[in-house]
């Protein structure tokens, strides 16, 4: 059948604009059809659209269906594995429909949670990082910077789970900082525009913090190298702060030699969102808002394919909140 779908028109070298993208019509085919009903956004999108790409995957190239995660619902299948009605996840992109082998798609049960769009989280990532990367326990005092994404919002909620004493988190407004305490159950937080942030960590913690959990970099790493206690972990997933630039300015090199002076633990990461990743994420998220401990912080914009682009645009501006995802129309 003909579907429609959004492709790149141009790897982007500088800021992205609504010229990078294009509504196509192509054909899909295969064992399964999907149609999609909701897209997952996240800012890493940004650097597989880019001609000096430095995520040890193939960059999204001009002509090419771009996007990853969705979750859809089966409206054909020629497979046992799957039957018509079923939601299923797949890395299908962002289009209307989608087709392929049936081994292509997870199938998920709709009973899990309570909206089909926190499948599209990035749970995984925060999780690792927090969990496994990080090794957050029983005392720990951890400074969350872009608390306020799609990670962020999630990795801080982990931290107070898994025993930590006292969470805080940076954010871009007053607002997301008041919402951050107020609704995601952080012990404190600052909007980073406001002043100094190593002034405001050595305020709201004054013994130092443990663990540091970064997706901005820039001022903001520099600002909790100089509140770190001996021995804290910085759990170095992102940077943000520097994303527009080239692939240097976008991942700067982290100072080593100031961290190895002040006995900090540098752990950059990357998730790959594994099946072992996912089923470990899954199971403490399950638990976790069964229990009610737990927020599932999302925007889900309304819209067609056609304005998938620009909710992604505004994702990049930091118009939203958590994690965000299109529900397709």
């Amino acid at each position: 059948m003909i579907t429609r779908e959004i492709q790149l028109t141009a790897q982007i070298t500088g800021v992205p604009t609504p010229g990078h993208f294009t509504v196509a019509e192509t054909e899909v085919a295969g064992e399964v059809l999907v149609r999609t009903d909701r897209v997952g956004l996240a800012a890493t999108y940004l650097e597989l659209m880019r001609a000096d790409c430095t995520i040890p995957v193939p960059a999204w190239q001009p002509g090419q269906r771009v996007g990853v995660a969705t979750v859809g619902t089966v409206v054909r299948s020629d497979s046992p594995e799957l039957a018509v009605g079923d939601l299923v996840r797949s890395m299908s992109g962002w289009s209307e429909y989608s087709a392929g082998p049936a081994s292509g798609y997870a199938k998920l049960d709709r009973g899990l949670f309570p909206d089909p769009g926190h499948h599209l989280g990035q749970g995984p990532t925060a999780y690792y990082g927090i969990a496994d990367v990080a090794a957050v326990g029983e005392g720990d005092v951890v400074f969350v910077s872009g608390a306020a994404g799609g990670i962020g919002s999630l990795a801080g909620q982990i931290a107070r789970c898994l025993g930590a004493a006292r969470v805080i988190g940076s954010a871009g407004s007053p607002a997301k900082a008041d919402y951050l305490v107020n609704e995601l159950g952080y012990d404190a937080a600052f909007d980073y525009h406001d002043g100094s942030a190593a002034d405001r960590l050595r305020e709201l913690a004054p013994d130092g913090i443990s663990v540091f959990f970064d997706v901005v970099g820039g001022a903001q790493y520099e600002a909790a190298l100089q509140v770190a206690r001996p021995g804290a972990r910085f759990a170095l997933c992102g940077s943000l702060s520097s994303q527009l630039g080239d692939a240097a300015e976008r991942f700067p090199k982290p100072d080593r030699a100031a961290a190895e002076a002040r006995n900090v633990e540098l752990l950059p990461f990357s998730c790959y969102h594994t099946p072992d990743q996912i089923a470990a994420w899954q199971e403490h998220f399950g638990t976790w808002l069964a229990e009610g401990r737990f927020v599932y912080p999302q925007t889900v914009v309304e819209g067609g394919i056609e304005d998938v682009p620009a909710a992604f645009l505004a994702l990049l501006q930091g118009a939203y909140r958590g994690n965000v995802s299109v529900r397709l129309s």
